[in-house]
């Protein structure tokens, strides 16, 4: 039975993609099965969790069909990214069985391995953003070898039967090392998928041609609001490069997104419909990642940048009817944690952890902090599972089961999600170990900054006093099964 929903949820995939015609009802389809299936995944997920996968899924499918529609997607460069998703094994339940690769790591190693890495193979950056997490500087421009690369992306594909991977930066497309590019990359494991955040800058009509041959890749790239607030964060007339990038992605019929931080100076703009509906209806975007800037990095010295708790909650509501009312595929880092059904950092089963241009193993991109580096361990022959065995990760992973993400008679508060951001506290005391190392000169810096540590502490306390009746309410509260109409 099960074998049979599945042929018949990739037939529907199939028509979505290919046949206009047919492409309304296969939409209704697909949707009939991504509720049956998320609705009955285990019940460690709360129904208002499940509620929310399903909105943000359904979402997605939408986009995509109006985009295909509009002739934004080519319907060739969609079929193969959708065989790269549909023939995954991916599922919310961990309690489903998933493939012969992931049952293997979770024998030898007691739990299922990520799903995915971020890594940022170099540091170099044709851009100079003010309060950028990596203190991207093209001058220094540390990068990692290319056969270290790709021995990362294969390990994850190996190892932990990984088909999905993110490459961060600096500026992704400016990597290249021993003659190779992250092109190389893309064409080499032609069996992933990767999504790129990038400053769209570099992303010419050749590239965007290239992207649509290779079939596996989305860029997401990165704005800050309107021309205004992007050209003041990120640099003059890179608005205008942007708008170049996506024209020339819609040209080439390659699926793209958009990745914004909210800081104190944009969050007006974001807590209004009109900068979704822009970007969503008249530029063509697929999906958007949001999130907040984390005084870590540069951003430590712009502190004022940070939204206030009033303003974080006011973004959660504003999400909830981006999503529901307007059908919008849109997820906050930190006020989306209902998505994944909390933390996804640390190596977590269907989570992920961050590799920078140095190697360092890190469990976040917003946890700059590490204890192994890859290239040690391949030096002593060991792999990127064994770096997840560290101390700091275990911690980190068993904080998550402590604040209730797999327990179905307790449960954390599902809008403060985050270990380091919304529980600084904790992170200092509990899953920070004494081995733990930074990033760079300011993440150090941080750990040691009694004003930092207030500052964080303060922000959560607050936090949690205006989003614990909200999460009890919405979350806890016993809601009658909805039906799929």
């Amino acid at each position: 039975m099960k074998s049979v929903k599945k042929i018949i949820f990739k037939e529907a995939v199939n028509q979505v993609i290919s046949n206009k015609t047919l492409r309304g009802m296969a939409v209704k389809q697909l949707d009939k099965y991504l509720y049956n299936n998320l609705m009955n995944i285990g019940k460690t997920h709360l129904k208002q969790e499940k509620l929310d996968q399903y909105a943000f899924m359904t979402s997605i499918v939408q986009q995509v069909r109006k985009n295909l529609d509009k002739g934004f997607i080519q319907p060739a460069v969609m079929r193969k990214m959708a065989s790269v998703f549909v023939g995954d094994n991916y599922s919310p339940d961990r309690h489903k069985k998933l493939n012969p690769v992931k049952e293997s790591y979770k024998e030898k190693y007691g739990d299922y391995p990520p799903q995915f890495i971020t890594l940022s193979p170099g540091k170099g950056c044709n851009l100079h953003c003010v309060g950028c997490y990596a203190s991207s500087d093209a001058a220094k421009a540390e990068k990692l070898d290319f056969e270290t690369t790709r021995r990362i992306v294969r390990e994850a594909h190996d190892i932990f039967g990984s088909r999905f991977m993110v490459i961060s930066g600096g500026e992704p497309f400016m990597y290249r090392a021993d003659g190779k590019t992250i092109l190389d990359l893309f064409e080499e494991f032609n069996d992933m998928f990767f999504l790129v955040y990038t400053n769209g800058t570099l992303i010419t009509e050749g590239l965007a041609k290239k992207l649509a041959e290779l079939g596996n890749v989305t860029p997401a790239i990165s704005v800050e609001g309107w021309e205004e607030q992007t050209d003041e964060r990120r640099g003059k007339g890179v608005y205008h490069r942007i708008m170049k990038a996506m024209e020339n992605l819609r040209k080439a019929g390659v699926p793209f997104g958009i990745s914004v931080t909210a800081t104190s100076k944009n969050v007006d703009i974001l807590l209004q419909d009109e900068f979704y509906e822009h970007f969503f209806n008249d530029l063509g975007v697929t999906y958007m990642w949001q999130f907040q800037l984390m005084p870590i990095g540069r951003g430590k010295d712009v502190t004022e940048l940070m939204i206030t708790p009033e303003q974080r909650v006011k973004l959660y509501h504003q999400w909830t009817h981006l999503l529901e009312d307007k059908r919008f595929p849109i997820a906050d880092f930190w006020n989306s944690a209902s998505l994944s059904s909390g933390c996804i950092a640390y190596g977590r089963w269907n989570g992920y952890f961050y590799i920078d241009w140095n190697g360092n193993m890190m469990p976040c991109v917003f946890v700059p902090y590490y204890v192994d580096n890859v290239k040690d361990l391949f030096a002593q022959g060991k792999t990127l599972a064994d770096g997840l065995q560290s101390k700091l990760f275990k911690n980190g992973r068993q904080w998550q089961k402590d604040y209730g993400f797999e327990n179905p008679d307790h449960r954390g508060n599902v809008l403060m999600p985050c270990s380091i951001r919304d529980h600084y506290k904790n992170f200092k005391e509990n899953i920070l170990t004494p081995d733990v190392k930074g990033e760079d000169e300011e993440a150090e810096a941080v750990l040691h900054d009694p004003e930092y540590e207030k500052m964080l502490i303060a922000f959560d306390e607050e936090l949690q006093k205006l989003t614990q009746s909200i999460f009890e309410e919405k979350y806890l509260e016993k809601q009658p099964e909805p039906s799929l109409a």
